[in-house]
């Protein structure tokens, strides 16, 4: 009996946790969007997570080489867009530019990619929320 609570102690913990990381991660978040300039692309927060995915260039963000500059390129931050009616049905949206990766200071990478990671994060917890009312309407759907 007593391992069950500590199991239920233990997943309670970890639930609290990640819910207390993810009000960091959205105050950081919206922080960074406006000290990145993407608010001047993107003028309402919210609209941020409507895209499909938010991808970097010119950085690393793998994670053996995490942050790490790729020579030659450009630094910026990519939105994708879905259109089911378009011809091309995915869409890349420059949100921010910052010119030769090679140039940025270390403060500006660490922003960038923090941002990336930052929305990752959070449009995870997002996609978790919609499956699972999705999950919960197939419920009500088998008792009516």
């Amino acid at each position: 009996m007593s391992s069950a609570l500590d199991r239920l102690k233990n997943l309670t913990a970890h639930i609290s946790s990640y819910e207390l990381e993810r009000k960091s991660n959205l105050k950081e978040l919206e922080e960074l969007y406006r000290h990145l300039g993407i608010d001047s692309k993107v003028e309402c927060f919210e609209d941020l997570f409507s895209y499909k995915a938010i991808n970097l260039s010119g950085l690393s963000l793998a994670d053996e080489d995490l942050g790490s500059v790729k020579e030659g390129k450009y630094a910026q931050i990519i939105a994708i867009i879905y259109d089911k009616n378009a011809t091309v049905k995915n869409k890349n949206i420059s949100l921010a530019y910052y010119g030769r990766a090679e140039k940025l200071s270390m403060t500006q990478k660490k922003e960038i990619i923090s941002f990336v990671l930052g929305w990752r994060f959070e449009k995870s917890f997002r996609t978790l929320e919609h499956y699972h009312n999705l999950r919960s309407a197939i419920r009500e759907m088998e008792n009516e």
